[in-house]
């Protein structure tokens, strides 16, 4: 009964090509639960087991975001405002070894959603005294939105519309400061805007970020985004702040 029974090159066809599929075939089992959820709500969980953000990209559609926590790496990709797959990959994608000077940088970033929606909830109940719990959920929940690319929600309340537009205006300076042009900047020297700007717009630590970057001799001159509003820095190679200004 030879007929029954599978070919042996067809069954090593089959274990070469497992064996040559990408880790990205997985998804590890501690964030399974995650596949489906909303991103700004999932995104502190991923943080919560142990994840360090690395970087994004987007194109059409989706977002792809990467993270690392040891040597492991995982893709997490995000469309209508939820993630629609959690993959391992290879830990190159991530910048191969865990063990490097950009674990300080990548932690920075991961809390920025997180900072960016206080700052901006705190920012706009101070010019509505009169707001309440409901308020707030509605404001966050519209701002997680627009930061995740979630389809606007027409029916839902004047608050949700507000967060909607404060998430906007953080998602577009997230994009910005993640781009080649403003990375290649030193990092001394984002930071040390960050911080100034931070201090300029009177807001919490980690709401600014540098959206554009120009080389100026030994110094830099960087637009720092603090949600909607903007200001000049201009800091030296190893973090010396010159001067912030108004944009």
């Amino acid at each position: 009964m030879t007929g029954s029974r599978t070919p042996v090159a067809v069954l090593a066809a089959a274990a070469l090509l497992a064996a040559s599929l990408p880790a990205a075939a997985q998804t590890p089992p501690d964030l399974r639960d995650l596949v489906g959820a909303r991103a700004g709500q999932a995104e502190s969980a991923v943080q919560s087991r142990g994840y360090v953000f690395v970087r994004t990209q987007e194109g059409g559609d989706a977002k792809w975001s990467y993270w690392r926590r040891g040597d492991d790496c995982v893709q997490i990709t995000t469309r209508d405002g939820r993630y629609a797959s959690i993959d391992r990959m290879d830990r190159d994608r991530c910048g191969g070894s865990a063990h490097n000077s950009g674990d300080a940088a990548a932690a920075v970033l991961a809390g920025v959603a997180v900072i960016g929606l206080a700052a901006a909830l705190a920012h706009h109940n101070r010019n509505h005294n009169d707001r309440d719990e409901r308020h707030d959920d509605d404001y966050s929940r519209g701002y997680q939105d627009a930061l995740y690319g979630a389809t606007y929600d027409r029916n839902d309340s004047e608050a949700y519309h507000d967060g909607y537009l404060a998430g906007e205006a953080e998602r577009s300076n997230r994009r910005a400061s993640n781009t080649d042009h403003v990375r290649r900047a030193p990092w001394a020297a984002q930071q040390a805007c960050s911080a100034r700007a931070d201090d300029f717009q009177n807001r919490p630590r980690g709401s600014s970020t540098p959206i554009s970057v120009r080389e100026e001799g030994d110094e830099w001159r960087m637009v720092m985004g603090t949600g909607p509003y903007r200001s000049v820095c201009v800091v030296s190679d190893d973090g010396r702040v010159r001067s912030i200004d108004p944009y």
